[in-house]
């Protein structure tokens, strides 16, 4: 992994289905995301039929408690879908406007389609952990990988990393992920973020449904290098994702929350931090409090622990106590060892 440990977090805008099956409101998305504070846009690449089947039995009915239940799978897909046909505009327009996109491809096709583009990165989903085909083939193109890991047990991560590291894939970086839509906060198990981290030697970050920012901005704090979540124009707004999506004030506001919370977290050291440095003479330290002649001897009652700290640091005074003066010491004269025998 190439070393990012002082790099910014990399903070993801998933369109998704967002577009609401219009390429205004994609482009649209585009811009905003960038307005807002975003390093990259992504987009989901893939048509019904090459993810699932045009059926209706049991098998193909969503009914696992979800915001879907009650249609297809086909029929979601066909909804999400961004169409193959937008691609083009879309990433023409995060090259406009500066700012990254790539995406995820659910099936060989996809990457075939998507390497036109010259993508960045590419994103496996959560639901294609287990798809090593698509693994492979993402591999071989030679560019970095951006894997969730919503559902994979830990041998099902490793089998995916050896898979793409075995066929070329440069760089990998994981996901923390809940596939849960919208997925509760206490089911976020941040904790696994530096685990993954540490466990496979990777970039590891947060694929985050839950609401709000409050769970992504802990995540920061965690370790957390890169933050994706779902962005949409408005939650008002009809679409199989906008019920877990962020706004963009809502977005803008979590970027600038991640931003402080790196801030925050800073750097291993203990040495005091300049504002520090000029609060260290307000602390204690050894005083003559009351007027003590030449040749008296230093009591509990005529030097003192106090503030400020121009003296002797405290923990010398079982030292001091006893010795005699070496000459006149004044109240508030600040202690120092050639101030007695």
């Amino acid at each position: 992994m190439s070393d990012r440990s002082n790099q910014p977090c990399y903070i993801i805008a998933e369109i998704s289905a967002n577009h609401n099956g219009s390429i205004e409101t994609a482009l649209e998305l585009v811009r905003t995301a960038k307005n807002c504070g975003a390093d990259a846009v992504k987009i989901q690449t893939y048509t019904p039929d090459t993810i699932t089947l045009d059926c209706d039995n049991e098998h193909f009915q969503i009914r696992s408690g979800t915001i879907w239940d009650g249609t297809t799978l086909y029929k979601l897909y066909q909804e999400a879908q961004t169409p193959w046909e937008w691609h083009q505009a879309i990433f023409d327009e995060a090259r406009k406007v500066g700012i990254d996109c790539f995406s995820s491809p659910f099936d060989e096709t996809a990457v075939d389609f998507l390497e036109r583009f010259d993508p960045p990165f590419y994103k496996i989903a959560s639901f294609e952990v287990i798809h090593h085909p698509l693994l492979k083939k993402v591999a071989e193109t030679g560019r970095p990988v951006i894997l969730s890991t919503g559902m994979a047990s830990l041998l099902e991560i490793a089998e995916a990393v050896e898979i793409l590291g075995k066929n070329g894939c440069p760089e990998i970086s994981l996901l923390k992920c809940t596939s849960a839509y919208p997925a509760p906060p206490e089911e976020a198990n941040l904790a696994r973020i530096l685990h993954m981290a540490q466990t496979f030697n990777v970039r590891a970050g947060l694929s985050d449904h839950t609401s709000g920012s409050v769970v992504a901005v802990a995540a920061v704090a965690l370790g957390a290098k890169i933050i994706e979540k779902h962005f949409c124009l408005s939650r008002n707004e009809p679409g199989p994702d906008s019920a877990f999506s962020m706004e963009p004030c809502e977005f803008a506001e979590m970027v600038q929350a991640i931003r402080i919370a790196e801030k925050a977290v800073g750097q291993i050291t203990y040495d005091p931090t300049e504002r520090e440095a000029s609060e260290i003479v307000y602390r204690r330290s050894l005083f003559v409090a009351e007027d003590i002649p030449l040749g008296d001897p230093l009591t509990d009652q005529n030097i003192r622990c106090i503030r400020p700290g121009n003296g002797m640091l405290p923990k010398y005074l079982p030292n001091v106590l006893g010795r005699r003066a070496k000459r006149d010491l004044a109240k508030g004269t600040p202690l120092d060892w050639d101030s007695f025998e």
